[in-house]
């Protein structure tokens, strides 16, 4: 056993990952850790030792084989079981410790994924691919750059954005993952699961904004202390509870997905949300918040062909907005259904998100995603599933869009 003392940021999934553990690991040494929302700064755990992974040889094993089945190297195998690399040494029953396998990407969990790991990434992203392009579109009501990736130089605009609701940010990393998969078949000549990366590079350009809502993120995934700017108020919308996983809204109280100016008084009206709250409060008027004006400055800026919202969860597509959609949004959305197993849903009786806006103003296509299933904030083992059905979705919209 080892101690460790929380510091702030520090989730016990975050910890876990840092020091080869599961979180299920931190909890059994620390029991109480379980019963509360969040970890405060200075607490102490007790971690156990990382334990190894082992494996038994099957018939017809050499090292070639054990290392691609874990994804390790021959050298990490050997120098972890010498000589292993002889047949001889290699038999059926030998008892195998097999090292921890590296990253083979630049963007993955290391628990939550929050402000902290975005920037991050990028910055790893930026000096991986020189071509990728970083800029701000803004900053939240605390400060929080809203950071914006560019990547391609056609004359075809795609907005994408995520994490508008904070306790969707898983949305976030599934976005930064296809930037990253994009940018690295675009930079090998390689195809991506049946498309072309350098049609797509000289056809489009497209401008991401990963993480919408910073503040509400960290929210969910850290809690609050008394030194908050907004501790008071937050507790009090909150209704007394330490506990802010179910918080969709940015640190105002404001729903980001309800402050756009279509049919805006109609949402608010409908909803009956009178201030701030942790989810469906509209705000006093349409693009009150900056992380929402940020989002509808840049559009304003380089109008799009197209744009994509990503929500989580519910496995839909939602492309319709009161019959401002043009022709081809349906036809679009049933195809981006068929790629990523969603159901493409005409939606009716919703208002002012930002998908309606982008339709109205631009009569361009526009999507809410909502990806995965369960309920939020989705489990960290669903990232996979959702990152790969997020490009499949963009894919499909930068090769099928006309």
């Amino acid at each position: 056993m080892q101690q460790y003392i929380a510091h702030h940021g520090d989730t016990v999934s975050r910890i876990a990952a840092r020091h080869g553990l599961t979180p299920e690991h931190v909890v059994q040494g620390n029991p109480w850790a379980s019963r509360q929302p969040y970890l405060f700064p200075g607490q102490m755990l007790f971690l156990p030792s990382a334990p190894r992974k082992r494996y038994a040889v099957q018939e017809g094993d050499d090292a070639e084989s054990i290392s691609a089945l874990f994804g390790v190297s021959v050298d990490e195998l050997e120098r972890l079981n010498p000589g292993v690399t002889s047949r001889r040494l290699c038999v059926p029953g030998k008892e195998l410790v097999i090292p921890l396998a590296a990253p083979r990407t630049e963007v993955y969990l290391r628990g939550e994924y929050g402000p902290v790991e975005v920037e991050a990434d990028i910055g790893k992203l930026q000096n991986k691919y020189p071509f990728i392009q970083k800029d701000c579109v803004g900053t939240s009501v605390l400060g929080k750059p809203l950071h914006l990736l560019k990547i391609g130089n056609g004359s075809r605009h795609l907005h994408v954005n995520a994490a508008l609701h904070a306790n969707e940010w898983l949305t976030a990393p599934c976005l930064m993952s296809f930037i990253e998969q994009y940018a690295a078949a675009y930079a090998e000549g390689k195809a991506w699961n049946g498309h072309h990366p350098e049609e797509w590079y000289s056809n489009w350009t497209i401008w991401a904004v990963p993480m919408v809502n910073p503040d509400g993120v960290e929210l969910v995934q850290e809690g609050v202390l008394s030194g908050h700017p907004f501790y008071e108020e937050l507790m009090k919308w909150n209704g007394g509870r330490r506990s802010f996983r179910h918080w969709k809204a940015n640190i105002h109280g404001v729903d980001l997905g309800d402050q756009f100016p279509a049919h805006w008084e109609e949402e608010r009206t409908r909803r009956g949300v009178p201030g701030p709250a942790p989810r469906d409060y509209s705000g006093p008027a349409p693009l009150s918040e900056p992380e929402a004006a940020a989002l509808a400055q840049l559009a304003e800026e380089v109008p799009g062909t197209a744009a994509v919202s990503l929500h989580s969860q519910g496995g839909e597509i939602y492309w319709n907005y009161r019959g401002y959609e043009p022709p081809e949004s349906k036809e679009l959305a049933l195809s981006l259904a068929a790629a990523s197993g969603y159901k493409a849903v005409e939606l009716t009786g919703s208002d002012a998100g930002y998908k309606d806006w982008f339709i109205q103003r631009f009569r361009r296509p526009g999507f809410t995603v909502e990806l995965g299933i369960g309920k939020n904030p989705l489990p960290l083992a669903d990232f996979e599933d959702m990152a790969l059905e997020t490009g499949l979705i963009l894919a499909n919209i930068l090769s099928n869009l006309k």
